[in-house]
C-alpha cells in the first residue's frame, strides 16, 4: 500500500485525545468510570485503563482561521458537560498529568477498567515478565516499590496530539516530533507527585516506561528493546516503524481478524490490517505510527504521545498550538534539524526536560546546550509562530496560545512548579496537604486561566 501509494491525503488535520483522572468531593481517587461514562453518554468518551480514569476523544480539524479558538472552546464544554454528568455520581473530572492523591494501593487488578483486554493486557504482560514490576525511580525524592499488575500505569494521564500526514512526507514528520520531544515534555510538565512523593516535574515519563516493561532484568541486561521506546534512529519512511515493531516486539495479544488483506487489495478494498494496529498499540512509541481507515480511505497519522493533561483548557490549547506551529515547518526544513543532531541527543533532551522541566539543559543545533526556556524563547516560539501562520490560524489566536507558552518561559512557572510550590505552602502533613493542593488546582482549572498566572 505504501509503495502504491494508496493513502488519502487532503489537507493536515489535528486531533486530540484526553485523559482524565476522576476525584470525590475530598480529591480522592473515585473509582467509578464506569457509572461516570453511563453518565455522560456520549460516543467520543470512553474507559482508559483504571477505573478512575476516562478518556475523551476531540475529532480531527483544520487549524485554520479560529479552529485553534473553536478546539478549545468545544473541549472547554464537552468537559464541563461531563463534569456536570460525573457529579451526579459523585465525581469530578481532573485534568492533570499525575493525580497527586493517588495512593499505591489504589493501583492494584481491581481496580483495572472492565474492559476485558485490559485484564489480558495485564495477564500478558506479567507473563511475559514472570516477576513483579519494580517501580524505581530518582527525582527530589525516591520511590522504590513493587507492583503485581500494570494498574500503576493508569496513574498516567495525557494528552496525545494527532496529525495526519502523507506517507511521503511521514518520516520527516516523526523525526521533527522526535527532535522536539524535549522542549516540549520541560515547556508542559504537569506531574511533580507520584504515590505522595516529589520525584520528576514530569514524573508521567519514567513512570510510564517502567510500568509496562515486559521485559525481566536478564532481559534488560542483554539489551533487549523496551515497549515504552523512543526508539533508536532517525527514520526514512513509516515502514522503518512497523518493520521493528514486528523484529524487536513480540505480540502481546493473540487476537486475529477474519480479514485476509491480501485478498481485500485484490479485490480493490482498503484492508483494516487489524494485527497490525492491535500490535502497535501495545508498543508506547513516545511518537506512535498511526495507521486507520476513515470514510474507506486508509490514513497515516503522528501520534504525539509525550505531553500530560492540563492544568486547563488553555493550557493544553497553547500545549498543541506550540506542537502544531513546529510541525509546519520543522519536517519542510532546507537543512532538518534531525540532520544536525544525534538521535541519543534527541533522547537525552527528553530524559533530561522530564527530570528537571523548565530547569533542564536541552542540546540544540546551533546553540549547544543551553537551558529549555532560553531554547524556547530564542528559537522555538518564532519558528511555532511562523509554522500557525502557515497553517492560516489568526495571528490574534496565535498570539493568546503561544502567549501561554511565553508566559511559563519568563516565569519559569508550569503545573508542576505550582504544584509543588502549592504543597510547600500548605506544610504539615504529605497526605493533606496534597489533598488540599488538588482540591484547589480542579478550582482553578475550571477558571482557564493559565497555570503560570496562579498565585501561591
Amino acid at each position: 500500500m505504501l509503495r502504491e501509494s494508496r493513502f488519502e491525503f487532503d489537507r493536515p488535520q489535528a486531533g486530540l485525545e484526553i485523559e482524565l483522572n476522576l476525584v470525590d468531593e475530598r480529591g480522592e481517587p473515585a473509582m467509578r468510570n464506569a457509572e461516570v461514562l453511563a453518565a455522560i453518554a456520549q460516543p467520543d468518551w470512553a474507559t482508559e485503563l483504571g477505573q478512575f480514569n476516562v478518556e475523551i476523544n476531540v475529532a480531527p480539524q483544520g487549524l485554520d482561521g479560529d479552529g485553534a479558538l473553536r478546539l478549545e472552546e468545544s473541549v472547554r464544554a464537552r468537559l464541563n458537560h461531563a463534569e456536570e454528568r460525573a457529579r451526579s455520581e459523585g465525581g469530578h473530572l481532573v485534568l492533570i498529568g499525575i493525580l497527586p492523591t493517588l495512593r499505591q494501593e489504589d493501583t492494584h487488578e481491581g481496580t483495572l477498567s472492565a474492559n476485558p483486554r485490559y485484564k489480558l493486557l495485564n495477564e500478558q504482560i506479567f507473563a511475559a515478565r514472570g516477576e513483579d514490576l519494580h517501580l524505581l525511580i530518582e527525582g527530589t525524592e525516591r520511590l522504590d516499590t513493587y507492583a503485581d499488575s500494570i494498574t500503576p500505569e493508569a496513574a498516567c494521564t495525557s494528552v496525545q496530539l494527532h496529525l495526519q500526514v502523507s506517507p511521503e512526507a511521514f518520516a520527516a514528520h516523526w523525526n521533527a516530533a522526535q527532535a522536539i520531544a524535549g522542549p516540549q515534555v520541560a515547556v508542559a510538565a504537569n506531574s511533580p507527585y507520584l504515590f505522595g512523593k516529589e520525584l520528576h516535574r514530569e514524573t508521567r515519563i519514567a513512570l510510564f516506561e517502567q510500568a509496562t516493561d515486559t521485559r525481566p532484568t536478564e532481559l534488560k541486561s542483554q539489551g533487549v528493546r523496551p515497549r515504552v521506546w523512543f526508539g533508536e534512529r532517525w527514520i526514512t519512511s513509516v515502514f522503518d516503524l512497523f518493520e521493528e515493531n514486528v523484529r524487536y516486539f513480540p505480540a502481546l495479544l493473540p487476537l486475529c481478524s477474519d480479514e485476509d488483506p491480501r485478498e481485500e487489495l485484490a479485490a480493490g478494498r482498503i484492508p483494516s490490517l487489524d494485527e497490525l494496529t492491535l500490535h502497535n498499540g501495545t508498543i508506547y512509541r513516545w511518537n506512535r505510527p498511526v495507521y486507520a481507515v476513515v470514510d474507506d480511505a486508509p490514513h497515516l497519522r503522528v501520534e504525539n504521545r509525550v505531553l500530560p493533561a492540563g492544568p486547563t483548557c488553555l493550557d493544553v490549547t497553547a500545549n498543541a498550538a506550540f506542537y502544531y506551529g513546529l510541525m509546519r515547518m520543522l519536517p519542510n526544513a532546507e537543512r532538518p534539524v534531525w540532520s544536525q543532531m544525534s538521535f541519543a541527543a534527541a533522547e537525552e533532551n527528553l530524559s533530561s526536560a522530564a527530570r528537571h522541566g523548565l530547569d533542564a539543559r536541552l542540546y540544540w543545533p546551533g546553540l549547544g546546550e543551553v537551558p529549555a526556556a532560553e531554547l524556547i524563547l530564542r528559537r522555538l516560539l518564532p519558528m511555532a509562530a511562523e509554522g500557525l501562520a502557515q497553517w492560516g490560524v489568526d495571528g490574534a489566536v496565535a498570539d493568546r496560545l503561544l502567549g501561554v507558552i511565553e508566559g511559563r518561559c519568563l516565569l519559569g512557572r508550569t503545573g508542576a512548579t505550582w504544584q509543588v510550590e502549592a504543597v510547600e505552602a500548605v506544610g504539615g502533613d504529605r497526605r493533606e496537604a496534597l489533598r488540599r493542593m488538588t482540591l484547589e488546582y480542579i478550582e482553578r482549572m475550571h477558571s482557564n486561566e493559565p497555570a503560570h498566572t496562579w498565585n501561591i
